[in-house]
């Protein structure tokens, strides 16, 4: 009963999400930053200001490593295969390109010098760049190409459902698991062995 619930709760905020247009059709031979914004945000109307924006995951004003390591997937799980030493390289390399100054991060002038030169980001081999949440990738590169308003709870049968539905289950039950810690007065998990009385 709890799985059908979740499923139908998951289901119905899919369908409430729907406010992503399609993913607009790219030229094969269109540059990273083209296919990302189509790719992961379903937008071919854009400009630098609107890119520098929508990755500024903190909005102050500057890329710092981390952010730009986000928008090129390297902090999502379909990333976890490279290497600390391939993410030091590429955001290396990205610094390279962007920061004209050598402080570390990348400022919104600076990349409007990068950009009023005519140039883009390269593609560093890590995909579109998935930088979401769960909810929002499984959204736009699962549900929106194979479910739409009309599916049934039956039709969520495809492995990236499955798996979708299992970590929220998990995620229920860990929450569950500590509400019920959270109520007892004393945790005895909690307390170091050395300090639990031997009878």
């Amino acid at each position: 009963m709890r799985a059908f619930l979740l499923c139908s709760a998951i289901a119905g905020v899919a369908i409430a999400h729907g406010s992503h247009s399609q993913k607009p059709i790219v030229d094969a031979n269109a540059n990273w930053m083209t296919k990302h914004m189509a790719e992961e945000h379903h937008v071919d109307g854009w400009d630098a200001a609107s890119f520098f924006t929508l990755h500024d995951y903190d909005s102050d004003g500057y890329w710092k490593g981390e952010e730009l390591l986000r928008t090129y997937g390297l902090m999502d799980e379909s990333n976890k295969h490279v290497s600390w030493e391939r993410r030091d390289e590429i955001l290396r390399g990205l610094l390279d390109l962007l920061d004209l100054n050598r402080d570390g991060i990348v400022s919104r002038d600076e990349w409007t010098d990068f950009t009023a030169q005519g140039k883009t980001l390269p593609d560093m081999n890590t995909g579109p760049g998935h930088h979401g949440d769960d909810e929002y990738e499984y959204e736009i590169h699962h549900w929106e190409k194979y479910h739409d308003e009309n599916t049934k709870l039956d039709d969520l049968n495809h492995p990236e459902d499955i798996e979708h539905f299992r970590k929220h289950e998990q995620m229920e039950e860990e929450e569950e698991q500590q509400e019920k810690m959270d109520q007892m007065s004393i945790v005895e998990e909690n307390i170091p062995k050395k300090f639990l009385k031997m009878s």
